[in-house]
């Protein structure tokens, strides 16, 4: 049995880098990245435990197997993982329904991942519903950036309520930002 859970300890900590690892960019198939989709950032377990200790990342455990995850960041934590800095950044360069995203309480999808083996059984939903009972009541809205050529990522963001609020590009390559709004205000997006 699955079970759907914050990280608590040190070892489902571990969990989450040995399933990072198995399924980065740098560790898979060209046909797996088309297929599967990837995970573009790598994360030192310091780095996890900092941010575990601002707000809990979300996990799938089967027995002691950690199986699914998700990483949670806020504002706080933007600065324990530099390579993410600039996606921070470029959020504070939007606007939401009529407010700045800077201005509003926000979280950020760190990462998340479902390892091959679960893939297809509901976890990415799954995991998603708890990760918004347990932020919802405090933030207004989840938000991240998916590279465009992770259509498989694209496709199973759009599906659990996330939308497209803003594209551009950088020397790498093309990206969405993404936004589950869990609270209701009116307007439309813009960069400003």
């Amino acid at each position: 049995m699955i079970e759907i859970k914050s990280a608590e300890s040190n070892s489902e900590l571990q969990g989450i880098l040995d399933l990072q690892w198995e399924n980065h960019l740098h560790s898979i198939s060209d046909s797996e990245k088309t297929e599967q989709g990837f995970v573009t950032v790598r994360h030192s377990m310091e780095q996890l435990q900092l941010m575990n200790s601002i707000a809990p990342h979300i996990i799938a455990k089967e027995d002691e197997l950690v199986v699914g995850y998700i990483l949670a960041m806020t504002k706080a934590s933007k600065d324990l993982v530099p390579v993410l800095v600039p996606m921070f950044q470029q959020f504070d360069r939007l606007n939401y329904q009529d407010k700045k995203v800077s201005s509003c309480d926000y979280m950020v999808i760190g990462q998340i991942c479902v390892g091959k083996s679960h893939r297809g059984q509901g976890l990415f939903d799954r995991m998603y519903e708890a990760y918004r009972e347990t932020f919802s009541s405090t933030y207004d809205f989840a938000i991240t950036e998916i590279a465009k050529s992770n259509f498989r990522s694209l496709s199973a963001h759009k599906r659990v309520g996330f939308e497209v609020i803003h594209e551009f590009e950088d020397e790498t390559q093309e990206w969405a930002i993404v936004l589950w709004n869990w609270k209701n205000y009116g307007g439309q997006v813009r960069e400003g």
